[in-house]
């Protein structure tokens, strides 16, 4: 076997690997299963620790379009019962992981911010910079996290339901979702991202039972603002949303959002906003009683003008460019 199918084989049986690191979301997000690869590090013919990763170009590697965070993933089977002893197999580890890149320009990973040790790339010539998530923990109790919103966001979410009459259905077609989310980017003037690599995303997730659209509906069956997620044991992460231009004050985005975390606070999930750096964005999440979470984004190397058109113009066409 080749080590995607071992690693593909091991992700069919696990729901520790984060779900961004499953080889059908790479599969949906890099635009086939032979746009991206996996370094593996093996001991006695298992897998003890892998690292996917995306190379649109020759001699780039980068995040996939929707992908909050990869890096490594560390089988929490072969933990040593001793801290200092597993934080050493840990580096060793990564520097084995560092050694079997391929040959590259430029490197650039978020890495999960369950991963806390980036000392063995600093001391390979990378370079890090932290950037923050906003995480709501596992809460189970539902009064709780009402009480804990901030007192705008409870306004925002009574005038939803009891002015605007709506309410939040799971039905929402991806047809109409795309529309939804394509029109949030026009209004700004900005074009769609990766639009293609979004639907692949929503249809598979929602086939595999793992993705789910939130809409807010009016009592007209109109559509004010949906938000797309996904789950996984332990975890909900949101990855794109939209809303529409005139309902834009009927508060159905912050209705959609709640709703999720009512929903991830039933399955014992810790919801991930997979928040903005934006002061205004972070500081939205942050009403909901979100957390700010710190995780690393590691690099190597630069690309200039050249190399970000050629990427371009790669994502555009689903090719492999080479990149000097």
């Amino acid at each position: 076997m080749t080590d995607k199918e071992l690693y593909t084989a091991l992700c069919l049986n696990r729901n520790d690997v984060p779900i961004f690191a499953h080889p059908w979301w790479l599969n949906c997000v890099c635009g086939g299963t032979n746009r991206w690869e996996v370094l593996l590090v093996r001991q006695d013919d298992q897998i003890i620790a892998s690292m996917p990763y995306f190379m649109p170009a020759r001699g780039i590697i980068v995040m996939p379009p929707y992908t909050k965070m990869l890096g490594i993933w560390f089988n929490p089977k072969f933990e040593s019962s001793s801290d200092l002893r597993e934080h050493y197999r840990r580096q060793t580890i990564c520097e084995e992981l560092i050694e079997l890149l391929p040959s590259h320009n430029y490197f650039e990973q978020s890495f999960h911010y369950t991963f806390l040790d980036w000392l063995p790339f600093h001391w390979h010539g990378f370079r890090q910079t932290t950037r923050y998530t906003h995480v709501m923990p596992e809460v189970f109790d539902q009064d709780y996290l009402w009480n804990n919103l901030h007192r705008k966001r409870k306004k925002n979410i009574t005038a939803a339901v009891e002015k605007h009459k709506l309410e939040v259905r799971t039905d929402v077609p991806v047809a109409h979702f795309m529309e939804l989310n394509e029109e949030t980017y026009f209004r700004q003037g900005l074009k769609p991202y990766c639009s293609d690599e979004l639907e692949r995303l929503i249809r598979e997730s929602l086939r595999c039972g793992q993705g789910v659209i939130y809409g807010a509906y009016d009592r007209d069956n109109n559509l004010h603002a949906a938000d797309f997620v996904v789950f996984q044991e332990g975890s909900a992460y949101c990855i794109a949303g939209g809303s529409v231009h005139e309902h834009r004050d009927s508060g159905g985005h912050i209705l959609t959002l709640w709703q999720i975390v009512r929903d991830s606070s039933a399955r014992s999930a810790r919801v991930d906003f997979c928040g903005s750096m934006m002061r205004g964005i972070a500081g939205f999440f942050l009403e909901f009683g979100a957390i700010q979470t710190p995780y690393f984004v590691i690099e190597k190397g630069c690309m200039n003008i050249m190399t970000k058109i050629r990427l371009k113009v790669s994502r555009m066409t689903g090719s492999r460019l080479s990149v000097s």
